[in-house]
């Protein structure tokens, strides 16, 4: 066998390769879930950038990923989310959770932040403009925090969210905008 036809296996020993080197392409992703479909255009990891800002703290920039997964068994989307300081990249916040997509148009989520607040949120999505609109329904272990919304849009490839957030003391104002990319 000539060097040619050898790869490493993920042991890293060295196999030998059928075709004289050449390896077939890898298969499709299954079809997702047909209750997850109008919502495929979310699925995979998203990674750009953001800036928050409320009346009750400073303005700041930082850099977010974002992973929209599922199994193609489930009616149920994975969410996980994680954001960094933009100039040091020292964490900041993450959250995870899941995505119900209902056949009717809607979608209930449920978010659990590492601060230890809980989000239960219920909204709309739009498969063909690939919008997704969404509205606090509980938001719990919260002292301050009374409402949260978000919207995410998919536009040429990249996929911004807006966050609104009302406390005790502030009324419904954007939070949060971010504009990512799929990696």
């Amino acid at each position: 066998m000539t060097s040619s036809n050898k790869s490493r296996n993920r042991n890293g020993d060295p196999e030998e390769m059928e075709g004289g080197g050449a390896t077939a392409p890898a298969a499709p992703p299954p079809a997702p879930h047909p209750a997850v479909a109008p919502l495929a255009f979310l699925l995979g990891k998203w990674r750009g950038e953001g800036e928050g800002s409320f009346p009750t703290i400073s303005p700041f920039r930082y850099g977010e990923e974002l992973l929209f997964s599922h199994h193609p068994s489930k009616p149920v989307i994975s969410y996980t989310q994680r954001t960094w300081k933009a100039a040091s990249g020292e964490p900041m916040h993450a959250e995870s959770g899941y995505w119900r997509p209902r056949p009717d148009g809607s979608v209930e989520v449920v978010i659990s932040q590492s601060t230890g607040l809980a989000e239960v949120q219920k909204g709309s999505f739009d498969a063909e403009k690939k919008t997704v609109t969404l509205q606090s329904e509980l938001v719990g272990n919260a002292s301050k925090v009374k409402q949260i919304t978000r919207a995410f849009q998919l536009v040429d490839g990249e996929l911004s969210y807006v966050v609104q957030m009302a406390t005790i003391t502030t009324s419904l104002q954007p939070h949060l905008k971010a504009l990512l990319k799929k990696i």
